[in-house]
């Protein structure tokens, strides 16, 4: 059906609708798409690799001094753009000699090495809002990010073991390589609440008590890690987190 007007101007109610079905389609579409790319989940699950070194009476103030292997398994739970708590279980075989420094203890020099569990919570907070597919909100598929948090710290030998808290203390770097992958750069360093994480012989060596803050045990972790999304969170157009 057809209108024609005063001044010839022909207007189609059949091309109108099919111009009209064409423009649904393609919202349609972009909705689809759009959601694709801009989902959200509540969780991350992955696994890391890196290497562990120790700071104590065998390693005063040298960073990365003896390095050792490091392995991680992480799972995160996602509050929203900026925060987000990450729970890891870690080891890293960290190591210490004492012949390398002008400090002489009074029952000659000493050097171990040993196999060191974390098991530990963090809450990272990211600088900007980490995610992908919403740029009206801002988001940023890189972010830098700092973490602090508490942890367990086990050293299983026989004899000669070790279990305490830490707390720790780090700064790190997102990129969301794809919409549920991610990759993470991240530097910790997690002071023990005691002065045995590198055994008995370097407990005190100097005859200085050591209390809960004071004269205790650090370790560090640098970890590569990769992530996978999981736990999709409501998705609509206009969902709000």
């Amino acid at each position: 059906m057809e209108i024609i007007f005063g001044d010839g101007i022909r207007f189609s109610y059949k091309m109108f609708f099919m111009r009209m079905k064409v423009i649904l389609l393609l919202g349609m579409v972009w909705c689809v798409s759009f959601l694709a790319a801009a989902q959200d989940y509540k969780y991350e699950a992955g696994g890391g690799l890196g290497i562990g070194f120790y700071m104590g009476d065998a390693n005063q103030s040298a960073l990365f001094r003896k390095p050792g292997p490091a392995a991680e398994v992480i799972l995160r739970r996602t509050i929203n753009y900026r925060w987000a708590i990450k729970f890891d279980l870690a080891t890293a075989y960290v190591k210490g000699d004492t012949r390398a420094f002008d400090t002489r203890f009074p029952g000659g020099d000493f050097r171990f090495g040993r196999q060191v569990l974390d098991l530990g919570a963090q809450a990272e907070f990211n600088f900007f809002h980490y995610g992908i597919g919403y740029s009206y909100l801002g988001t940023k598929r890189i972010s830098p990010y700092l973490l602090a948090g508490v942890g367990l710290t086990c050293v299983p030998k026989k004899n000669d073991g070790y279990f305490n808290v830490n707390l720790p203390l780090g700064v790190g770097l997102k990129y969301k390589m794809a919409p549920r992958w991610n990759v993470g750069f991240e530097f910790s360093m997690r002071k023990t609440l005691g002065d045995k994480l590198d055994g008995k012989q370097l407990s005190d060596p100097l005859g200085i008590d050591s209390s809960v803050f004071k004269n205790t045990d650090w370790y560090s972790l640098t970890m590569i890690s990769i992530t996978y999304d999981f736990g999709r969170k409501r998705a609509i157009c206009n969902n709000d987190i």
